[in-house]
């Protein structure tokens, strides 16, 4: 059982409980029975190691208050929303005689054992704690589960768990499952059909007619320069040309006369 050493406090402001913090030490109270409350404070370093396991709140504590023992189960932890440290906790006392209910953690064991898992099979954890109604003086830590014969298909429920005496699950109407050994998932891709182009062949094709685009267009743009040209050379000759060509007092028509030789 572990042990946890505390001290009575006076102080309950909350001006002087952050004091209290700022020191290294968590408020605490202690309730239950026929006893009254109890404020007390707990040192943080003692805290440190057991209050983040996961059965804490189902542990008995044995604590030790300035010399006499009191046995306990934790029944709330606040923790601090930035660093989530502790800075307060509730202490219920285990009467003898008292039933009490509590979250127990499930714990699997053997699985390196267990032929489902071997053959690939993969564990479905479907309650990782039970609810359970327990005596005061025998609250079990925790629920095991031996996985040593457990193939695919396996379903593991409550009625199979073998619990301490006087211990019973509060779901008492229905036979509910805690895990189940199923087989593994495998994901087939669909095959290719024959019709079906591949991406990089059909980027291709898209990236060929995009580059052969710019080629028809200046075949068309030099052709219709061509035939520009040669409406332009095709033009007749000006009546201005012809008037240039043609001296003064010739006449197209006839021949030019010789003058007469002097003897």
């Amino acid at each position: 059982m572990t042990q946890l050493k505390a001290t009575k406090r006076e102080i309950s402001s909350s001006g002087k409980l952050n004091l209290l913090r700022a020191g290294g030490t968590i408020p605490a109270v202690m309730y239950g029975g026929s006893k009254g409350n109890v404020n007390l404070s707990l040192k943080k370093i003692h805290l440190k190691d057991i209050v983040n396991t996961e059965s804490f709140l189902s542990k008995v504590l044995d604590l030790d208050i300035d010399g006499s023992s009191e046995k306990v189960i934790p029944r709330e932890v606040m923790l601090h929303p930035l660093s989530n440290e502790p800075i307060h906790m509730d202490f219920m006392r285990v009467v003898k005689g008292t039933k009490i209910i509590l979250e127990i953690p499930v714990k699997f064991i053997n699985n390196e054992k267990s032929p489902g898992l071997k053959k690939g099979g993969v564990l479905n954890i479907v309650r990782r704690t039970v609810e359970l109604r327990c005596p005061a003086e025998n609250i079990p830590n925790e629920i095991t589960i031996d996985l040593d014969n457990a193939e695919i298909g396996t379903s593991i429920k409550i009625s199979s768990v073998k619990l301490p005496n006087d211990v019973v699950p509060t779901i008492s109407d229905r036979d509910f499952t805690i895990a189940t050994v199923v087989a593994p998932t495998i994901v087939v891709e669909p095959e290719k059909t024959t019709e079906e182009t591949p991406e990089g062949e059909a980027e291709a094709a898209a990236a060929g007619e995009e580059g052969a685009a710019p080629a028809e267009g200046t075949a068309a743009e030099e052709g219709a320069e061509e035939k520009t040209d040669d409406k332009k050379s095709a033009k007749p000759a000006s009546k201005s040309d012809d008037k240039k060509s043609a001296k003064p007092g010739e006449d197209k028509g006839k021949a030019p006369s010789k003058k007469p030789e002097k003897k």
